[in-house]
């Protein structure tokens, strides 16, 4: 049985992805930014997106380039010279997966310049990012349902992280304050 908070949820994913659908069907080919915290419905809100456009819109999740978990930073970096900036140009991006289990870079992917792309992931919304995007968004949640849906989600995985991570978080907010970046700030509960 869904809880109240669940329902709640997706509720509040729900009104977020018909607006930003309804956005992102008005660019030909966007590029589109979703930032937040750990835990706050990025990767559910984009995944929600891609369903919505048929496929249409291709992702790239920023925990696929994340170098372990100390790596927010270098991550969005690397998002931005081998994804953002080139797509942005109309060039094909070219990323290497990283291997969290290995502690190593993967297999490439290539980015179709043809076709729009959303990225998501913490720490991706920066003045450089967003001035090559024509949606960015934020997703605003408390920290007791952030924690509990990212220890739902990974496990005992992330728990001896979490407070690693949440300051790699801290210190994006000081230094570029994602959320006056963004087109669009949804508040998740």
């Amino acid at each position: 049985m869904r809880s109240s908070a669940d329902v709640d949820f997706g509720a509040a994913l729900s009104g977020a992805a018909d607006r930003l659908h309804a956005e992102l069907g008005s660019t030909p080919r966007p590029l589109a930014l979703i930032d937040g915290r750990s835990g706050s419905g990025k990767s559910t809100l984009a995944a929600d997106l891609v369903a919505r456009s048929g496929g249409r819109l291709q992702l790239v999740a920023l925990d696929d380039l994340y170098p372990g978990w100390d790596g927010l930073a270098a991550g969005v970096a690397e998002a931005l010279r081998c994804i953002l900036r080139p797509h942005a140009d109309g060039g094909s991006g070219t990323w290497h997966r990283w291997e969290w289990s290995l502690g190593r870079r993967a297999e490439a992917h290539t980015i179709d310049p043809n076709r729009p792309l959303l990225v998501e992931g913490a720490g991706l919304l920066t003045p450089e990012s967003v001035a090559l995007a024509d949606v960015s968004v934020w997703l605003e949640a408390p920290e007791s349902s952030r924690k509990r849906r990212a220890l739902d989600r990974d496990g005992e995985t992330y728990r001896p992280h979490w407070d690693q991570w949440a300051a790699q978080e801290e210190t994006h907010l000081a230094q570029h304050r994602p959320q006056d970046l963004a087109t669009f700030v949804f508040s998740m509960p």
